[in-house]
C-alpha cells in the first residue's frame, strides 16, 4: 500500500494523522487551498520505499511553492528511473519527540511489536523495545520506559514531557488485543516517525506491506484510484478480522500424556551391530546398566550384545519407546514398523539440519502412518532416573524435580552430568533435535502439570513453533530458565522497513522472557546455576524483599555490588534501627555499615557471627535473599584444617533453619584452593539445609535475580 492508504487504516483505528490531500498529477494551489501552512510534499509510486533516501520528501512549503516543488521532485525521480504515481500534500506536524512503532511477522513467533526512537535515530541508535503481540497495557507502558532515551519522553533539559498515555494508547491500538496486528496481512506495518508531544501523538509517516501471496512493495499498483482534494484521502477498504491469517492447527497429540516417553515399560533399540559396535550397542549397554527391559531389533541375529533380538519393530511386544540409530535414508522405513509403540526416537542425523528437508518430511509421514509420536530426528533421547530412561553412561543419578528440554543432545548430557555433580536431581530430560513432531512447547505444557517437576530448563536454537512456545511459557506457573543458542548470529532483516531490520532474534527472545516471566541466561553454567537455585529454594515461602550480601571485607564486597547490579538485583541499604546492634557485635569499626555488609569470616573468625548478624538484621527487615560469601583460599593460607570452613557452613545451615522465610545462598569464592573433598563436604552441608552453593558472585547474582523475578513459590 502507498503511504496515504496506510494512514487511512490508522485514521479509521483512531490514530491521529496529518490533514492532507492526494493528487494523481501535479498539485495545484486549488488542491491545497484547505490546508494550513507549512506543508509537506511527498511523492508515491512503485519502487518508492524509503522516500527520504530518494529525495521524495520536501518540508516547510508554502501553498504557492507546492506545484513547483512537485514538478522538480517528479523530474529528479525520473532521473533515478522512478515514476511518481502521485503526490501526498499534508500539513506539517509540530515538532516533538520522534518515535517508531511497527509490527513485523517473525517466521517463528508471529506478529512482533517494536517501539523506539524514530526518524533517523531508528537506525543510528537502534534504541528500541520489542514485545510479542498481543501486548498488555503493562507491556505498552514498559516499552517506552525501557528505552535509553526515555528521559526525552519525560521531559529533558527544560523541554516538556510528552503525553505518555497517548503513546501507550497508540501501542495498544497497533499491538494490543483487537489491534491492527490482528487485521493486517503482515508483512510489515510501520509508523515512522510518530511525533510525540505534550498534546498527543501524530503518525507522520506509515508503511504497510501485506504478506499475502508474497507481495512486496514493488507489487503495489502503479497508479492509485484517481483521488480528489479532501481532508480524508480516498483509500481501499482496510482488511477486516476475517482477512487475518488462519490460526494454525494445533500439533498432533498436543494433549498427549508423555508418561510413557519418560517411564516406558520396555525399550527397543534399532541399529545395534553384531560385528562392529556402534551407537545402538552403546545404548543397549546403557539400558542394561539402568535395569530397563530392552530388546534389540536386528534382521538376522537372535541376540545383540547379550540382549535378545527380534527381526523388526513390528515384533517388539510390550515396548513403549523405540530408539532408531540407522542411516537417515533407512529411518522412515523403520519408523513405519512402529505401530503400537507410543514413542519413537530417531537418533540419526542427516535430515533438515543437513539440507535434506524431504527426508525429514518422509520421516514425519511415516510416524503419522504408524501412529507413533516422533522424538527428533537428530537427538540423543530421554533421561529419567525415575523411569530408568537414559542416554548417558555412568549410571543414573537420583530422581529429582528439575526438568530439561534441549535441542542439543550433547549439551543436555553436559547439563545432566555437571548438574548432578553440583547437586541437581532431574525429573525429566528430553532432547528433541530437529523437533519435527514433538516440540519444546508441547513438552513444556505437559511438564507444567507433571507432579514430579518443580522447575524447567530449556535450551533452544529453533523453537519450531515459537507462538506455541510463547503461549506455553505464559501459561506455566513453574519457573523456567531459558538458554538460546545462535542469537547473535541470526537476526532477520526486511528490505522495506526499519522495523524488519531492528527486530532480531536476540530482541525477540528477551521480549519473550520479559512477557512470560522466564529467566533468559547466556551460558550453560548459568542455566545449571539458576536451576540449582530453584531446586533449593523453589518451595520456600519467602516473606521479605530485597537482597543482603554478607562476607569478608575487601574488594570482593565492592565487586559483589557490581555483580548484583548487572544482574538486576539491587542491594538496598541496611535498616537504620539495626546499626547499633551490629556495632555491639563488633562490626563497622572505623567504617560505614552498608550492604554489602562486611563480616569477618575466616579460619580465626567466629562461625556463629554471621548467623547472629542475620538474626539481628532480619528482626528489623526480613530480606528475601541473603548471599553469604567466603574466601575459601584464606582458610588454607592462614590455616591448615578444613574444620573452620565446615564449621562456618554448618553455622550458616543453622541460620537457614532459623530463618525459613529467607533464602540463604552460599558463595565459596576460590574453592579450588581447598584440599580434595572439602568442597564436596561444604556442598553436602548446604544441600541438607536447602542452600545452593556457587563458586562466583556473578553466578550467584544471576541465580538470585532469577529467583526474585519469578517471585516466591
Amino acid at each position: 500500500m502507498f503511504e496515504y492508504q496506510a494512514k487511512e487504516l490508522l485514521r479509521r483505528a483512531g490514530v491521529t494523522v496529518p490533514r492532507g490531500v492526494v493528487v494523481a498529477g501535479d498539485p495545484t494551489p486549488a488542491d491545497v487551498a484547505g490546508l494550513d501552512e507549512p506543508l509537506v510534499l511527498k511523492a508515491f509510486g512503485a519502487g518508492l520505499v524509503h522516500k527520504s533516501d530518494a529525495g521524495a520528501v520536501e518540508l516547510g512549503l508554502r501553498r504557492s511553492q507546492v506545484a513547483e516543488a512537485a514538478s522538480r521532485m517528479r523530474a529528479a525521480l525520473a532521473g533515478r528511473g522512478v515514476t511518481a504515481a502521485g503526490f501526498l500534500v499534508e500539513e506539517q506536524a509540530a515538532a516533538g519527540v520522534e518515535l517508531i512503532v511497527g509490527v513485523v511477522r517473525d517466521p517463528a513467533f508471529g506478529p512482533v511489536l517494536l517501539a523506539g526512537l524514530g526518524g533517523v535515530w531508528a537506525e543510528a541508535l537502534r534504541d528500541t523495545a520489542v514485545r510479542l503481540c498481543p501486548i498488555s497495557e503493562a507491556d505498552a507502558r514498559a516499552m517506552p520506559a525501557a528505552l535509553r532515551g526515555a528521559a526525552l519522553l519525560r521531559g529533558y533539559r527544560g523541554r516538556p514531557g510528552v503525553d505518555v498515555d497517548a503513546v501507550v494508547k497508540l501501542l495498544m491500538t497497533v499491538g494490543g488485543p483487537g489491534g491492527l496486528w490482528e487485521r493486517l496481512e503482515l508483512g510489515e506495518f510501520e509508523i515512522n516517525p510518530v511525533i510525540a508531544a505534550p498534546s498527543g501523538v501524530v503518525a507522520v509517516d506509515a508503511r504497510y506491506l501485506p504478506a499475502a501471496d508474497g507481495a512486496t512493495a514493488s507489487d503495489a499498483p502503479a497508479t492509485p484510484e484517481p483521488p480528489t482534494a479532501s481532508d480524508a484521502p480516498a483509500t481501499p477498504e482496510p482488511p477486516t478480522a476475517s482477512d487475518a491469517p488462519a490460526t494454525p492447527e494445533p500439533p498432533a497429540g498436543s494433549g498427549a500424556d508423555f508418561s510413557a516417553l519418560f517411564e516406558p515399560r520396555a525399550v527397543a533399540v534399532v541399529g545395534a551391530s553384531t560385528t562392529r559396535p556402534n551407537f545402538g550397542n552403546m545404548f543397549l549397554d546403557f539400558y542394561r546398566a539402568a535395569g530397563m527391559p530392552v530388546v534389540a531389533v536386528h534382521p538376522e541375529a537372535d541376540e545383540v550384545s547379550g540382549v535378545p533380538a527380534v527381526r523388526s519393530l513390528a515384533e517388539a511386544a510390550g515396548v513403549d519407546y523405540a530408539l532408531v540409530a540407522v542411516p537417515a535414508e533407512r529411518c522412515a522405513g523403520v519408523v513405519r514398523q512402529a505401530t503400537g509403540i507410543p514413542y519413537t526416537q530417531v537418533m540419526s542425523g542427516g535430515f533438515g539440519e543437513a539440507g535434506r528437508p524431504e527426508l525429514e518430511a518422509e520421516l514425519l509421514a511415516a510416524a503419522r502412518a504408524a501412529g507413533t509420536r516422533l522424538l527428533g530426528p537428530n537427538c540423543m533421547g530421554v533421561y529419567c532416573p525415575r523411569g530408568r530412561q537414559t542416554f548417558t553412561g555412568g549410571g543414573l543419578g537420583p530422581p529429582g524435580t528439575i526438568a530439561l528440554v534441549s535441542q542439543s543432545g550433547g549439551l543436555a548430557g553436559e547439563v545432566v552430568k555437571v548438574g548432578e555433580r553440583r547437586g541437581l536431581a532431574f525429573s525429566r530430560v528430553a532432547t528433541v533435535g530437529n523437533a519435527a513432531d514433538v516440540t519444546p512447547a508441547e513438552l513444556l505444557r505437559w511438564l507444567s502439570h507433571d507432579g514430579e517437576t518443580r522447575a524447567v530448563g530449556l535450551y533452544l536454537e529453533d523453537p519450531r513453533d515459537g507462538r506455541a512456545l510463547y503461549e506455553a511459557l505464559a501459561a506455566t506457573t513453574l519457573p523456567v530458565v531459558l538458554l538460546v543458542g545462535g542469537r547473535s548470529a541470526q537476526g532477520r532483516r526486511a528490505a522495506a522497513s526499519h522495523t524488519g531490520g531492528l527486530v532480531s532474534d536476540g530482541r525477540i527472545w528477551r521480549a519473550l522472557a520479559e512477557q512470560t516471566g522466564a529467566t533468559l541466561v547466556t551460558s550453560q553454567d548459568d542455566l545449571i546455576g539458576v536451576l540449582a537455585f530453584f531446586q533449593a529454594h523453589g518451595s520456600r515461602a519467602v516473606t521479605g524483599e530485597g537482597v543482603l550480601v554478607v562476607g569478608p571485607s575487601g574488594g570482593a564486597s565492592v565487586l559483589a555490588a557490581d555483580a548484583f547490579d548487572r544482574a538486576g538485583a539491587g542491594l538496598d541499604p541496611l535498616p537504620g534501627e539495626v546499626l547499633g546492634e551490629l556495632r555491639e557485635l563488633g562490626l563497622g569499626a572505623g567504617s560505614t555499615l552498608a550492604n554489602p555488609l562486611e563480616v569477618p569470616v575466616g579460619p580465626r573468625g567466629r562461625p556463629e557471627l554471621v548467623p547472629r548478624v542475620l538474626a539481628a538484621v532480619t528482626r528489623h527487615r526480613p530480606y528475601r535473599d541473603v548471599v553469604a560469601h567466603v574466601n575459601v583460599q584464606s582458610f588454607f593460607t592462614y590455616g591448615t584444617a578444613a574444620e573452620p570452613l565446615l564449621g562456618y557452613a554448618r553455622a550458616l545451615a543453622g541460620a537457614q533453619h532459623d530463618l525459613p522465610g529467607t533464602r540463604i545462598t552460599l558463595v565459596t569464592r576460590n574453592a579450588e584452593c581447598a584440599p580434595a573433598g572439602v568442597e564436596d563436604e561444604v556442598r553436602a552441608i548446604a544441600a541438607a539445609a536447602g542452600m545452593p552453593v556457587y563458586r562466583s558472585m556473578e553466578a550467584a547474582a544471576v541465580a538470585v535475580a532469577a529467583g526474585g523475578r519469578h517471585g516466591t513459590a
